[in-house]
């Protein structure tokens, strides 16, 4: 018989899927609203301005959730990796 509690461990979504169903998402809410996706997201990326991007589906608050930093060094590892 066990006498201890045994606790389960909350499941993690690793970073890089995280950030990429955020961008998704942020991605899906600027085609929504007549933006040019691609456009704003590097606007945004370059300047970390969040008037880049639509407040339409939270999508303004959910890119904040992106750390710019990581986000670079994953685009630029996947583009030469591809």
């Amino acid at each position: 018989m066990i006498d201890k509690t045994m606790a389960f461990a909350s499941i993690q979504q690793d970073p890089e899927s995280k950030m990429k169903e955020i961008l998704g998402s942020v991605y899906e809410a600027l085609q929504e609203k007549g933006y040019n996706p691609i456009n704003q997201l590097v606007g945004y990326i370059l300047s970390e301005d969040p008037t880049y991007i639509t407040t339409h589906n939270n999508a303004r608050s959910l890119i904040r959730q992106v750390d710019r930093d990581e986000l670079l060094q994953i685009l630029v590892k996947t583009y030469l990796d591809a």
